[in-house]
């Protein structure tokens, strides 16, 4: 077998016992790897509450990691979501996913529940679990620095010991596996840490067609202003971003009541690079580099986090958004959630929180102390408690991110049908709408971004599977990465090949969420968008509302939002592909919607 591993292991914590398994040749074609196969395997228990000792937890890399295909270090996390109760993954970076498969596997099916912390070890093709009690309470860098030397190291935080809705599993430190919860479910299961180590290699079927195939995709990247350019990703990290929202009157300020920050200025990449002489790092398998890390060994933030820990607070202090970044990181928790549910308390109590009065509230979510506990909860939840549900900015409970979607239609329509909340990465039509690529779109115009969204999202979803990154995709295509499937997995595989199993997990994906009751009610923004508010002009919300209709017709959908069975079969999809439990009946209830 090339490019996969051909071996999968199954823990289950509550016997302590695990096993090998080899999957289908004809499953790995259907769904590759990374968000695919772990779609696939969560979807006979997605009824489930995430909680539930049988819900799995699933780590899957793809037939690319290990090999020298660009971007090619990441891997995927799927389960279901504590925080939205949608269909859950994430794409982490770090070395964890090169580690597993060089231990010879291409992921991990983790079910039960240990008797007690544990930590699951991996080495080659050995699996021990290891007594981890000791490190109860401990923060993600105490315990990545122990286990360093163990490997890669994946982490559950103080946050996710105390029951955050948001908790993320931490990777190497500083590589989130984030947004939907999951670090939740993996301590759940009483697993605070996975560490991973091996020595082997994935057979690669072509490395002459590969080398080449490799070339093309380096010759992009190398001419891409946005991730190679003088102000580029590559130098600047993801903060590169920050100027270009600010410049286009969609930064996201006081909980979205405004679009523009007037602090921006001294708050940017380039003011973080004065102040903190970052130096470059990255993710296993990535020459972009897009890490940036200061003098004294902080992660400088994210764009996103950059971006809500300052304007969306209304904070001008750069140093409280270095340490609100290590805080949320240390107790394992996202910063996009953690930074929007404050703004939405700060609107409820009714005034600018001060810069250590953020931080304090951080801590306090994460050790579940006093206020700290409801705000855990997240925006949806707290603003419900407190009566105020308009002040929570969430779409299906997640958290919007740093894109006011007033300043750019296709990512108001991205927000709202996305499968796992308001999610900027399932499509990510910012290449479109304000970096111009592959093509120039209208900003301010729903035409033509039904398709657009329904596309993105297909490729997202396969890019996420193979696994690689989606900021290669700002200068490259599917027509170059399908070369290097074929090259190292020995596949003959087109970019429409490749993008009809991006649109296999997606629909898999709707089918899933539809059986746990959404639809056309939880595909929407909150009012707040289309209503006249401080400096942003509404969105039009007849047009928002035929794009809807528009992306349902071109996704396959019926008029209210749910899957039907004829596109469902016609993309190979049914409940026994899909995986039924074991002695289940074999039937078409995954296709009742009232489920």
């Amino acid at each position: 077998m090339y490019g996969w591993c051909g071996r999968i292991a199954r823990i289950d914590l509550t016997s302590g016992k695990w096993e090998v398994e080899t999957p289908p040749a004809a499953l790995l074609k259907d769904f590759i790897g990374g968000r695919g196969l772990g779609v696939h395997y969560l979807a006979p228990f997605i009824t489930r509450s995430w909680d539930d000792p049988a819900m799995p937890l699933l780590l899957f890399t793809g037939p690319l990691v290990g090999t020298a295909a660009p971007t090619s270090g990441r891997m995927a996390v799927v389960s279901r979501s504590p925080l939205t109760g949608t269909v859950s993954d994430a794409s982490v970076g770090g070395s964890l996913g090169t580690a597993l498969k060089r231990a010879g596997l291409d992921g991990l099916i983790i079910t039960g529940k240990s008797p007690g912390m544990c930590g699951i070890e991996i080495t080659d093709r050995q699996i021990l679990i290891h007594d981890a009690t000791p490190l109860s309470g401990k923060g993600t860098a105490f315990v990545t620095e122990v286990l360093k030397k163990k490997g890669a190291v994946a982490v559950s935080g103080p946050a996710a010991e105390n029951r955050v809705l948001y908790a993320n599993i931490m990777v190497d430190g500083h590589f989130a596996a984030g947004r939907n919860g999951l670090g939740l479910v993996f301590a759940e299961k009483n697993i605070k840490y996975i560490t991973v180590q091996g020595k082997g290699r994935p057979l690669v079927k072509d490395q002459v067609m590969l080398k080449e195939a490799c070339k093309d995709v380096l010759r992009l990247v190398a001419a891409s202003p946005a991730l190679s350019g003088r102000l580029g990703i590559a130098n600047f990290g993801t903060g590169a971003l920050y100027d270009l929202m600010d410049a286009r009157r969609m930064m996201p300020t006081r909980n979205f009541k405004k679009t523009r920050f007037i602090h921006a200025a001294d708050l940017n990449a380039h003011a973080y690079r004065q102040q903190y002489a970052p130096e470059n790092s990255g993710c296993s398998g990535c020459h972009i580099r897009c890490k940036k890390q200061a003098r004294d060994g902080r992660p400088l933030p994210e764009f996103e986090t950059m971006s809500h820990f300052s304007a969306l607070l209304e904070n001008r202090q750069m140093e409280a958004v270095m340490e609100a970044n290590r805080i949320c990181n240390d107790l394992g928790m996202d910063t996009i959630s953690a930074a929007a549910t404050l703004a939405c308390h700060a609107e409820i109590i009714g005034r600018t929180l001060e810069p250590d009065e953020i931080l304090d509230l951080l801590t306090a979510i994460g050790t579940g102390r006093d206020t700290g506990k409801m705000l855990g909860q997240g925006s949806a939840r707290y603003a419900r408690a407190c009566n105020r549900p308009e002040a929570s900015m969430a779409v299906k409970n997640l958290e919007l991110s740093a894109y006011d979607p007033r300043g750019a239609y296709g990512m108001a329509l991205a927000f709202a049908v996305s499968n796992r909340g308001a999610c900027h990465l399932r499509a990510y039509p910012i290449g479109h709408e304000i970096l111009r690529k592959p093509v120039a779109t209208d900003r301010f115009s729903f035409e033509g971004k039904a398709r657009i969204i329904k596309i993105s999202e297909d490729l997202n979803a396969v890019v996420d599977a193979l696994t690689a990154c989606k900021f290669v995709f700002f200068a490259a295509s599917l027509e170059e990465y399908a070369k290097i499937f074929e090259a190292v997995t020995g596949m003959a595989t087109s970019a429409q090949d490749l993008l009809q199993v991006g649109e296999r997990i997606v629909y898999l994906e709707r089918i899933l969420n539809a059986a746990n009751g959404f639809g056309i009610e939880d595909d929407d923004l909150p009012q707040r968008f289309f209503q006249s508010q401080g400096d942003a002009l509404p969105i039009d919300r007849r047009a928002f509302l035929k794009a809807r209709t528009d992306y349902y017709i071109v996704r396959g959908l019926d008029h209210q939002g749910r899957p039907t069975k004829e596109k469902a079969t016609a993309l190979g999809l049914d409940f026994h592909k899909s995986g039924a439990e074991p002695g289940a009946k074999q039937d078409d209830s995954l296709y009742d919607f009232n489920v």
